[in-house]
This record gives structure tokens, C-alpha cells and sequence, in this order.
């Protein structure tokens, strides 16, 4: 069984910021690429961003741009997305998850359970 623990989330204003961690602790998952997603109430899952496995490629849904960053720390088996200027339609509960390959572009075998951000206007 893989966990990925997922941490950060919380209550914030608009224009504030937040980091979400997600640990895999345990396991090494330094040679895989990762990313993030989340789900809106009432919405469909939606990519938010990810990381190739060495950090040198990353990708960014349009409507983050510019206010996320992912970055991962593979001595420590985790990664992180740094969320800046949040905005109340960034609310929802944001999972990581681990992919099968090292680049972008494959699927994602290994999910966490999530962490509520909710941006208040």
C-alpha cells in the first residue's frame, strides 16, 4: 500500500498565499514525476500541475499560472505547490499523486486522500 500524505490546507483569504506538502513516506519516488489536482464541490477533477522526476520540467493548468509553483524535494520525498494570489475559485480539496513514468504526460497510479484550501473573498 502507497500513502502519499498530503499537508498545508487551510482557510485564506483572496491574494494570500498557501504551500501544500505531499510526503511519501517510506517509499522513493525520486525516478517518477508527480503532480497535483483538485475538485471543486459539484466539479470535475482538474490537473493543477506537475513536476518531471528530476524537477527540469513542469506544467501548469492555464488558470494557475503565473501564481503556482510545484517543486519537489527527492532526498525528502516530497513535493510542494507554493499557491500565491489565491483566489476564492481556487477553493477545493487538492490531491497529489505520483505517476508512472519520469516525464510529464503519464498516467497517475498513486493518490492521496487530499487537503481542503478554502479562499475566501
Amino acid at each position: 500500500q502507497v500513502q502519499l500524505v498530503e499537508s498545508g490546507g487551510g482557510l485564506v483569504q483572496a491574494g494570500g498565499s498557501l504551500r501544500l506538502s505531499c510526503a511519501v513516506p517510506g517509499r522513493t519516488f525520486s525516478g517518477y514525476a508527480m503532480g497535483w489536482f483538485r475538485q471543486a464541490p459539484g466539479k470535475e477533477r482538474e490537473f493543477v500541475a506537475a513536476i518531471s522526476w528530476n524537477g527540469r520540467s513542469t506544467s501548469y493548468a492555464d488558470s494557475v499560472k503565473g501564481r503556482f509553483t510545484i517543486s519537489r524535494d527527492n532526498a525528502k520525498n516530497t513535493v510542494y505547490l507554493q499557491m500565491n494570489s489565491l483566489k476564492p475559485e481556487d477553493t477545493a480539496v487538492y490531491r497529489c499523486a505520483v505517476s508512472s513514468g519520469s516525464g510529464l504526460g503519464y498516467r497517475y497510479d498513486y493518490w492521496g486522500q487530499g487537503t481542503q484550501v478554502t479562499v475566501t473573498s
